[in-house]
């Protein structure tokens, strides 16, 4: 015999203060603010560069650029997760975050190699840059780059999209330090090759901060445990509840880069414990692990082998 219940209601949408703050937050302002502060310098920077001959200029006007684009993904990403779930996508749109950030990494190892490719090929006939504008140029970046990247600090923790966008402007606030330092450093020693030399850190920052993000959104996007979650723990919650006789089928994956969800198969030899057991389950899984979205089969003999593990046995997350 097999009974099936599938419950997310309000319980478990709302955790702050219990170390999990998963429900999506509205940045819009916070995006719209960094796009137009960001492509204004941009276009500052990048004239800047092209009229004083600054490789490391250039670059960060480049990787700035990027970011525009990263900024303008994460925020459709955000946007479309909004859209309520329809019979084509009964889930929403929610996972357009996880896409989201997948293609800021994507796009963040493009800009990389082209900045990468353009120093080295300056490094063999470096050409001679006023230090004192680069300095200015690029203490105008510290200021813009770090104001954006305190727009989206508070949501960079649990939210992969989010942390993609705040990632991206930390990451230029250091950059455009490193061509503080290295204008200074033409200025006072007249070398030349300190120009694409600091373009080629600025790449090493990029490629740094971009590693995570890259990692963490493939794994999201092959529906893996999603981090901060112990799929052990979850399965051993779950076993200990009363009338709980075996797990199996158990599965956690993300639907978001802040909402989880989970599947499993309860064994409960007794029947059916009824919707107050659920509502308890449910409460504790979003409190204890942050999962939403919950899904449980009750079953009163050893019910079907899951299909997607046939042969191995036991219980599976």
């Amino acid at each position: 015999m097999h009974g099936s219940h599938h419950h997310h209601g309000p319980a478990g949408h709302s955790h702050s203060g219990h170390g999990h703050s998963h429900a999506p937050q509205d940045f819009g302002r916070a995006f719209a603010i960094g796009t137009v502060l960001n492509l204004g310098f941009v276009l500052v920077e990048g004239l800047a560069g092209i009229a004083t001959g600054s490789m490391a200029l250039l670059a960060d006007a480049g990787h700035n650029l990027s970011d525009v684009l990263g900024l303008l993904i994460a925020w459709g990403g955000a946007s479309l997760a909004k859209r309520p779930a329809s019979r084509r996508f009964t889930y929403g749109l929610s996972s357009s975050t996880i896409l989201g950030a997948l293609a800021n990494a994507v796009l963040l190892l493009f800009a990389v190699g082209a900045i990468a490719l353009e120093a080295v090929q300056r490094l063999g006939s470096p050409a001679p840059v006023p230090g004192a504008t680069v300095m200015i140029v690029a203490a105008i970046g510290i200021a813009i780059n770090t104001a954006t990247a305190l727009l989206f600090m508070r949501g960079s923790k649990h939210d992969l999209n989010i942390r993609g966008a705040y990632l991206h402007m930390a990451a230029d606030a250091a950059v455009s330090a490193a061509v503080v330092v290295g204008g200074a450093l033409i200025l006072f020693t007249g070398k030349a090759w300190i120009d694409p030399a600091i373009s080629l850190l600025i790449v090493a920052v990029i490629l740094w901060s971009t590693w995570g993000l890259l990692r963490d959104s493939v794994v999201m996007a092959l529906h893996a445990v999603p981090p901060g979650i112990d799929a052990e723990k979850v399965e051993e919650t779950l076993a200990t509840l009363p009338g709980v006789a075996r797990v199996h089928d158990l599965h956690i994956w993300p639907m978001s880069t802040t909402q989880a969800a989970l599947t499993a198969h309860l064994q409960m030899p007794d029947g059916h414990p009824g919707d107050a057991f659920l509502n308890t389950v449910q409460h504790r899984l979003a409190h204890d692990f942050g999962i939403q979205h919950m899904t449980l089969q009750i079953e009163i003999g050893d019910g079907d082998p899951c299909q997607l593990h046939t042969g191995h046995g036991g219980t599976h997350a």
